[in-house]
């Protein structure tokens, strides 16, 4: 059973009206009392609707005027005041229902952040097949650069804990918010767990805000940027390879016309070529440099989190045995992960209903 005064509600939007007072209502009638909008100054009445709905509304600052959704979210993750925060789009493709499905693992303490699953149970075309196919290729790529299999990273269906808001830095303005979040809770260890959820189309004459080209790019861009501190060694690792290949096909193209028409020299060309091998070669080792020392630097921090742990699960120990410890029951950013255990990834699987 869900705790719903330990939960705060994020909804960020922008001209959501044909959906946002629906949306609120849903979470309304599952329990929850803590609903806060984030409004990217809409011009359609969403604040309005949203507030007679029951949410509390807030306004995006000046710089954050329209479709600028990772503001929304980062000014909405400030202002929450619960333990557990749930994020969702305003858009009602994503159901109340499943609520308690994305809050169970954070409030039974085996995860600190849990992603939605839309693909475990997508109603046909919810997603068009070009983002279908972007968004394959974008967790392919993710899977790739940050070694985890988050399955889909770019879910705006999040719940996670008020300890993680303050380990990680987000500064992302539009969607590329969700693939930083992710991208943070690797870099952080953060115990994450995919749950599914259902995925629906957008009702009536709701459009989406979503532009898949640009949003697209800028989404791939922010997974090549994070992984300089993350993955330095595929950051800096595929442009020496490039730069290698390149130096390396005009060397040949050099040779190919040295031996088949004497005395032909491509002076320049060759002086390129061999720059661009040199280059892409103390890339290569400068990313390998860098890997080493972010290695070393995570295990570091890893150790320190488990000792803050043990030193936190001590004092706790010290204060039940003298009595001055209160009866209040521990929330969940008390819930630590033994050692080995953090940043681990669940995935759990639709189980078949009735309906399939």
């Amino acid at each position: 059973m869900v705790d719903h005064e330990q939960v705060c509600v994020l909804i960020p939007t922008y001209d959501e009206a044909e959906t946002i007072g629906d949306v609120v209502s849903s979470f309304r009638e599952e329990g929850f009392e803590n609903i806060l909008v984030v409004d990217g100054g809409s011009s359609d009445g969403t604040r309005e609707l949203a507030r007679d709905a029951g949410a509390r509304v807030a306004q995006q600052s000046g710089q954050g005027q329209g479709n600028m959704k990772g503001q929304a979210v980062r000014e909405g993750l400030h202002m929450s005041d619960a333990p557990v925060v749930l994020i969702l789009d305003g858009d009602w493709t994503y159901r109340a229902e499943d609520a308690e499905a994305m809050l169970e693992p954070i409030l039974s303490g085996r995860a600190e952040h849990v992603i939605g699953n839309r693909f475990a149970d997508m109603e046909p075309g919810a997603i068009t097949r070009l983002n279908t196919v972007g968004n394959r290729i974008i967790n392919r790529a993710f899977g790739l650069i940050h070694r985890h299999d988050y399955v889909d990273i770019l879910s705006g269906y999040r719940a996670l804990t008020r300890d993680v808001i303050e380990r990680v830095t987000l500064t992302e303005d539009g969607f590329g918010i969700e693939t930083e979040l992710a991208v943070e809770c690797v870099k952080h260890n953060v115990r994450t767990e995919v749950v599914p959820v259902r995925y629906r189309n957008r009702p009536g004459d709701s459009e989406t805000n979503l532009n898949p080209f640009r949003d697209g790019a800028d989404i791939i861009l922010t997974l090549y940027r994070m992984a300089k501190t993350n993955n330095p060694l595929f950051y800096f690792g595929s442009v020496g390879v490039a730069s290698t290949f390149v130096g390396l096909g005009l060397g040949a193209y050099v040779a190919y016309e040295w031996i088949t028409v004497p005395k032909t020299s491509h002076e320049v060309i060759a002086v390129l070529g061999a720059f661009a091998i040199l280059f892409g070669v103390q890339l290569l080792m400068f990313g390998v440099l860098s890997d080493m020392m972010v290695t070393v630097n995570r295990e570091q921090t890893r150790r320190l989190e488990e000792l803050a742990g043990r030193l936190n699960e001590n004092r706790t120990s010290s204060l039940s045995a003298t009595g001055t410890d209160g009866e209040g029951g521990s929330g969940p950013d008390d819930s630590r992960s033994s050692p080995g255990e953090s940043g681990e990834t669940t995935v759990v699987e639709p189980a078949e209903s009735a309906e399939n």
